[in-house]
């Protein structure tokens, strides 16, 4: 595995520390008026999901962990596990619900999402960035309501609020952005 500085930590970077796996969510590079400059690193455990709050100084070494990316079609849930499937092997993978955190309601049935492994341990997963979904319900059409970035409410499908333009009306299929969790455009 290859060593980097501790001023070389990014978000998303994946370090081997105190014998974990933890994923750098957020750094901040601090530089006081006195000693020398570092960064703060909120780092969570892959496995268990505990947090950390850490200092790097630029001198220290960390282990960076590169993780295996596969393709994988979700089967089903169960349980609070979801399983996964390998389109090539045909080998099925479960993980665990919460990993999806609120972009869970955008799993659907035959999606192909990534999962992440470490030493062929599924460690993550991750939905694509646009999926397409359905409106059920939204306030109607108002004519002449045509106000620079005026959003009305929307319901998928799947349960999510989203704020959509006034054009869109109920039962079309939209693209939404599962980072941010907006309206992208029509399907």
């Amino acid at each position: 595995m290859p060593k980097i500085n501790g001023n070389e930590i990014r978000p998303g970077y994946v370090l081997e520390h105190d014998g974990g796996l933890w994923g750098a969510v957020k750094v901040d590079h601090v530089k006081p008026g006195k000693g020398g400059a570092f960064a703060q690193v909120e780092m969570k455990n892959l496995r268990d999901g505990r947090k950390l709050n850490e200092r790097f100084r630029s001198a220290d070494k960390v282990e960076r962990v590169r993780l295996e990316q596969k393709d994988m079609q979700f089967l089903f849930e169960s349980d609070g596990q979801l399983t996964f499937m390998d389109v090539e092997t045909y080998d099925q993978v479960t993980l665990d619900a919460e990993l999806l955190g609120d972009r869970r309601p955008f799993l659907q049935d035959g999606m192909t999402i990534v999962v992440e492994f470490h030493d062929e341990e599924a460690l993550n997963a991750t939905v694509p960035q646009k999926v397409t979904c359905v409106i059920v319900e939204t306030e109607p059409v108002v004519k002449g309501q045509t106000a620079a970035n005026s959003f009305k409410p929307a319901i998928l499908d799947n349960g999510v609020r989203v704020m959509v333009p006034p054009f869109v009306g109920q039962d079309e299929a939209i693209i939404v952005n599962t980072e941010t969790m907006e309206y992208s455009e029509r399907a």
